[in-house]
């Protein structure tokens, strides 16, 4: 808490523009404000709360598109707080066609069930986190991509390009209270691919990529932290963004990248260390073109700072600008991001999040 009080004035009020970037997409933004207010004494509202799905608000392309949703929680509030009209869940699409969730024999129809009549044809999927049954969705999702949204009518031809996939969250492993890493929306996402790849022989396209370490997650960011500005009444204009975080592969990979990107000299290029391919180039960078009407140019870096009190450890001494050098052995990333080993090397490594929050400080002349 003592890192946050010093962002904070006397009423609990933060006094300095704050985004609470998370990959957790199984709750509302309201829910994540009111749990981090309880739990550092601050008053945080859901404007400054990023969750994996937050930016597909800009997605406005899709909103009035029967989407199936994919995932826990609270999928259909999330959907329809994000903008979209028409949402069906994996629940929904399962009871409609009770003959294609077959592997639960408890859950097979003991007859025959009539003819599915009335079902509206699904126009896209959203994959907002990992679902409970894992069988069940991919099954479902492959049926709904291998059939054009209609997955009560026989196999004909294979549509390609298929429907189009909106995916949040690619961290493939995440740390829970179990000492070993716990699969993560990722690794649902790399059974889905290789099962479609698999059966069609082709990749599974990607509308758009977000969560961290996606820059189009980190541009809505600065979009909401430079909102906040405005509204504290700042006069001059934010120059530098810190983010601080405790995963090399997801908070200083996604801040290095995009820190590439406001390097960059063609704004439009959010693709810095992103595979050229149709599928992983294309889409962010219309978002990011999206983004460009919204978001003024006057950040000029993105300073990622790594804390070693959660996924990371430091050997030794910890010193304020980072010495680390990574040399890949697994990459953990997503298939359409390439492995680049600076990306994952931060700006700065400190101990905890108050001596994030105190280099910020200093480096900002700020008391």
């Amino acid at each position: 808490r003592r890192a946050f009080q010093r962002l904070a004035d006397g009423g609990g009020r933060l006094r300095v523009p704050v985004v609470f970037l998370t990959n957790a997409g199984n709750c509302l933004r309201s829910a994540k404000a009111r749990e981090l207010s309880q739990a550092l004494g601050l008053q945080v509202s859901p404007e400054q709360v990023v969750l994996c799905h937050s930016p597909l608000q800009l997605f406005s392309q899709f909103h009035r598109r029967c989407m199936l949703v994919a995932g826990q929680g609270p999928v259909e509030e999330n959907a329809h707080d994000l903008g979209f009209k028409h949402v069906v869940t994996i629940e929904a699409l399962r009871k409609a066609y009770p003959l294609l969730d077959m592997v639960d024999l408890s859950r097979r129809p003991k007859e025959l069930p009539p003819p599915t009549t009335g079902f509206p044809t699904i126009e896209g999927v959203i994959l907002f986190g990992e679902p409970v049954r894992w069988e069940t969705s991919l099954q479902l999702i492959t049926d709904v991509l291998l059939s054009n949204g209609n997955p009560g009518a026989e196999l004909q031809d294979v549509p390609y390009p298929h429907l189009p996939i909106l995916a949040c969250n690619m961290d493939l492993l995440w740390m829970a209270e179990a000492k070993m890493p716990r699969f993560g929306h990722g690794t649902f996402l790399l059974c889905l691919e290789s099962i479609y790849k698999k059966v069609t022989g082709r990749e599974l396209k990607y509308e758009a990529l977000i969560g961290k370490p996606s820059p189009v997650t980190y541009r809505y960011a600065q979009y909401l932290i430079q909102q906040q500005a405005e509204k504290q009444g700042w006069k001059a204009p934010v120059r530098r963004l810190y983010a601080v975080g405790d995963n090399p592969m997801s908070d200083v990979y996604g801040a290095n990248l995009y820190n590439n990107y406001l390097k960059s000299a063609q704004q439009n290029q959010a693709q810095a260390g992103v595979k050229r391919s149709p599928q992983a180039a294309s889409p962010q960078a219309e978002v990011s073109l999206e983004l460009r009407n919204d978001c003024d140019r006057s950040v000029e870096s993105c300073e990622s700072i790594l804390v070693c009190t959660g996924v990371y450890r430091h050997n030794g001494d910890v010193s304020k600008k980072s010495e680390a050098r990574t040399t890949e052995t697994v990459f953990h990333g997503h298939r359409d991001f390439c492995f680049d080993p600076s990306l994952v090397e931060a700006s700065y490594i400190v101990q905890d999040v108050d001596d994030a929050v105190q280099l910020a400080f200093e480096k900002e002349n700020w008391s």
